[in-house]
């Protein structure tokens, strides 16, 4: 069975993700961050949910992206709130981080590469998403090419490093369904970039895509009916 490291937020994307790359035949080793985001409750169920999973271990790195501003996941900045989810007009919207996912990933490559890994997962999803320009699939391949470029073992060419974006492609509505069929316990997520008392606040981008995908399965979001 050969390693994967598995980038693991706490949120329904990257509990999906994990299950896959378990049903794939991979052995995980999950990768979380503290970066300074408001919603670090995130990290507490990532913590659960690795457990849960048996992972083989569980890092927590340490990124402080506050200095760098401009997000209302990591500056004082409202998060949005809306009433609907047709009232998102796929433009980036201020919960970006900049160049997040090229940072995750990075320190996901320097620990694949110690681990002797030539597999990467990743939860980006291209369309029922907030328009994030790290979440598409050209930017994945891009980085995929740096990848193997920008390493040892990528040099000495002796196996090539692959991205997994197995929900890249999905609706929300598929997403869950395939994770519903893993066994993924959903209420042990939180997807929320504005929680309350460790409560999804309902109204984000967030919470709005992801209660949509749920209405569509024609079930109510576990982590609404919990909290």
């Amino acid at each position: 069975m050969k390693k994967a490291v598995v980038l693991l937020s706490g949120g329904l994307d990257s509990a999906t993700c994990l299950a896959i790359a378990k049903d794939e035949g991979f052995v995980p080793y999950a990768l979380s961050f503290s970066y300074g985001q408001r919603h670090t409750i995130e990290l507490e169920k990532a913590k659960d949910i690795a457990r849960e999973a048996n992972v083989v271990e569980h890092k927590i790195a340490n990124i402080d992206m506050r200095w760098i501003g401009g997000s209302a996941l990591t500056d004082n900045i409202d998060v949005p709130k809306h009433d609907s989810v047709d009232q998102l007009d796929g433009s980036i919207p201020i919960t970006y981080v900049p160049a997040r996912n090229t940072i995750f990933l990075s320190y996901a490559l320097a620990y694949a590469e110690i681990l002797g890994c030539y597999d990467i997962y990743i939860g980006v999803n291209a369309l029922d998403y907030s328009g994030y320009p790290d979440c598409r699939e050209e930017f994945i391949q891009s980085f995929e090419t740096m990848a193997n470029l920008a390493t040892a073992s990528g040099v000495k060419a002796q196996s090539r490093l692959t991205i997994h974006t197995p929900l890249i492609d999905l609706t929300k509505a598929q997403i869950i369904a395939k994770g519903l069929g893993l066994g993924v316990d959903y209420g042990k997520t939180l997807s929320c970039y504005d929680p309350v008392d460790a409560k999804p606040c309902g109204h984000c981008d967030s919470c709005l895509l992801r209660s949509k995908g749920f209405l569509e399965n024609g079930i109510t979001d576990p982590a609404l009916v919990k909290g």
